[in-house]
């Protein structure tokens, strides 16, 4: 239970970091209001153009009487909405980070600069298109990973009770753990951590993923929050992530760095 704690402590502590930076807290807005714009457009094409998909989608329902027909094709509608705000949702972080790759590169890379004892952040050695095609080949498993989680997710809120209390809270965590995975890959991938090693690292510390992933997913849901909490979110996941390597501080060893995680000897591939 303390890494909880922990992890909910990175998340303030990034959020802190862009407020003593203010210039890099501005840049990195930027990718996130490009992705609102993006999102708000399409949400409001699907509320707009969305009845008449449905319509055209189930003519079947063509011949029903009413109220038959506008019960069922305005359930239909609902349906759709709501899954697309569910998926803007859980994929808002993967295209933000996706379109921001170069801000929050430079914003995580200052980040370990600052924090790191000897003043040096890890570097990738990849050109730039390298990691942008590292970035957008993960962030497209993730958002498919996501997409099937939200589907699921959605489909068991329909059963009564256990759909609207615990499916919700399981919701939180899932999404928590994915933000995570996401924000996270911005400093490991300059460690050449690849996406399956990310996995195995994040999963040994779940804990840990979800103190960090579970408030900031329960705020997410907002998106118009998210665009003002990303750039801190980036800043606390690059914290995160040197604590995940085992890697000093200006302020000592990670708190909570067991043995068994000691730089020198850590292999999250096992071999």
């Amino acid at each position: 239970m303390r890494d909880l704690g922990t992890g909910f402590r990175y998340l303030l502590k990034g959020q802190r970091w862009v407020a003593r930076h203010g210039k890099q807290y501005e840049f990195g807005l930027i990718p996130g209001l490009i992705t609102l714009v993006l999102y708000a457009a399409a949400l409001v094409a699907l509320a707009v153009w969305g009845e008449a998909f449905v319509s055209w989608s189930t003519p079947f329902a063509d011949d029903w009487s009413s109220p038959w027909q506008g019960l069922f094709r305005g359930f239909l509608t609902a349906v759709l909405f709501a899954l697309g705000l569910l998926l803007s949702v859980i994929t808002f972080t993967a295209v933000t980070l996706l379109i921001g790759q170069p801000f929050y590169e430079n914003l995580s890379e200052k980040v370990d600069r600052d924090v790191s004892p000897d003043g040096t952040a890890p570097e990738s050695g990849l050109p730039l298109w390298r990691e942008l095609w590292i970035s957008g080949r993960d962030s497209l498993r993730v958002v498919l990973r996501a997409a099937l989680w939200g589907a699921l997710l959605f489909a068991l809120g329909f059963i009564p009770v256990v759909g609207q209390t615990v499916v919700p809270v399981i919701g939180v965590f899932v999404t928590g753990f994915l933000l995570t995975e996401e924000l996270t890959a911005v400093a490991l991938q300059r460690r050449r951590v690849d996406l399956r090693d990310r996995l195995t690292l994040l999963r040994s510390r779940k804990t840990l993923v979800w103190g960090f992933g579970a408030p900031l997913a329960a705020v997410f849901l907002v998106p118009f929050v998210a665009v003002f909490l990303m750039p801190g979110a980036v800043a606390g996941a690059t914290l995160m992530a040197r604590e995940l390597m085992g890697e000093e501080t200006e302020e000592g060893r990670p708190e909570g760095l067991r043995p068994s995680e000691d730089p020198d000897t850590f292999n999250p591939s096992g071999v």
